[in-house]
């Protein structure tokens, strides 16, 4: 008898200490199951495709495991995937295509984000493979495998909502794994204490 109520204020200690986690929990969980914009924030820009004038004009290497032959705005390509990696060459000479240069690699560009104009507005900077739109879209050019990448504010909302239900609360991996850690320790301490008060009361009740 004496010890249930020391662990009546333990158990309301560690519920203190978790309302922060549980309200952070239920929250970004309800936001999981509705995905506001999700779709969106996450979606691929396709390279524009058109129609192809020929067949493959060269013998396929058997050493190709994969192969994707297309047409864009700047000519044919040919993506073959061998055994570590996909590789990206021009489809006449079947020579490696390098990436293209900043005024090509912006028509290619222009031409993929027609399909959502609101969104990705037009290109405002291009450095290398990574440009930005006048909405304040990124934009990543993964030319080996001829994908186009983006993120957006909402993107960036969306994994700052993801880091924090899954406890990744100060940037550092470390820290956050023991925060985590603790915190999951807590819950399974209140859920034990909590059902030890429950029986406890019950005893008491029918006695």
């Amino acid at each position: 008898m004496p010890r249930t109520p020391a662990l009546h204020r333990k158990h309301r200690l560690v519920g203190i200490t978790l309302l922060l986690p549980f309200v952070t929990w239920a929250v970004t969980g309800i936001f999981f199951l509705v995905r506001p914009g999700y779709q969106e924030a996450y979606e691929q820009i396709p390279v524009r495709r058109y129609e192809l004038a020929t067949n493959l004009p060269m013998t396929i290497d058997p050493q190709w495991r994969e192969i994707r032959y297309f047409r864009s705005i700047l000519g044919d390509h040919l993506l073959v995937n061998t055994a570590d990696r996909w590789q990206h060459l021009d489809a006449e000479t079947g020579e490696p295509w390098p990436l293209p240069r900043a005024e090509e690699l912006q028509r290619l560009l222009d031409d993929a984000i027609t399909f959502n104009p609101g969104r990705y507005g037009a290109i405002a900077q291009l450095q290398g493979n990574q440009a930005q739109t006048d909405t304040g879209v990124e934009i990543e050019v993964h030319w080996e495998s001829a994908t186009i990448r983006q993120t957006g504010r909402d993107t960036r909302w969306i994994d700052r909502v993801y880091a924090l239900h899954y406890m990744e609360w100060t940037g550092f991996y470390l820290t956050d794994r023991i925060f985590g850690v603790g915190m999951l320790l807590l819950l399974i301490y209140m859920t034990f204490t909590g059902a030890r008060l429950a029986f406890t009361g019950n005893r008491q009740a029918n006695r």
